[in-house]
Order: C-alpha cells, then structure tokens, then sequence
C-alpha cells in the first residue's frame, strides 16, 4: 500500500519561501498522478498543485507563478517549492496521490503545518 509523509512546514514571514517534501513508501511515485492539496483555518480544502504520471503540472490561480510542484523518482518524493508566501498561504498542507489509472486521490498524508506571518 503507497504511503505518504508530509514534512517541511513551519512558521515565515511574508516574502518568504519554504519547500515541503512528501516521502511515499510501498510503492513508486511514477505510477500515480500527485497533488498538494491546503486546507486554511476555518475553510474548505482546495487543490494548489497538481503533477501528472507523464510530469504534467498544473496550479490554482492563488499560486501560480509563485510554487512548483516536483517529483525525484530516484528519492520517490514529491516536493512543492512555495516561493513568495503571503499570509493567505496560511494552511494545513496536504500531500495526496491517485493511481494513473482513478479519477479521484485516494492516498493521503496526515499534512504539514504552514503559517505566514504579516
């Protein structure tokens, strides 16, 4: 069974920049599509980023431009560098996964802590 776990999270200042990191375990990465998924105090989760089987990336509009998602098939990790934090990126941060061939995330991380302070 693919297991994951989320590190990397922490307290930044507005401007700042962390990269969390998803460890996955039981199985390879290459075979499942991967996402970053945030949850802020009080609101609903939302999808930030997602990389496709074949590499494809895409991202919300709130964080275009401003993180990218990776993978290093060799360390079977998935990354997201968030550059350019702003308050509103506060949120728990999720890791997730969905095999290449489900429509819908089925493995998750129990997520990762990230505030940016003002």
């Amino acid at each position: 069974q693919l297991q994951l776990v989320e590190s990397g999270g922490g307290l930044v200042q507005a401007g700042g920049s962390l990269r969390l990191s998803c460890a996955a375990s039981g199985r390879t990465i290459i075979n499942y599509r991967l996402g970053w998924f945030r949850q802020p105090p009080g609101k609903e989760r939302d999808l930030a980023a997602t990389i496709g089987s074949g590499g494809i990336t895409s991202y919300a509009d709130a964080v275009k431009g401003r993180f990218t998602i990776s993978r290093d098939s060799a360390k079977n990790t998935v990354y997201l560098q968030m550059n350019n934090l702003k308050p509103e990126d506060t949120a728990v941060y999720f890791c997730a996964a969905s095999w290449v061939g489900a429509s819908t995330y089925g493995y998750w991380g129990q997520g990762t802590q990230v505030t940016v302070s003002s």
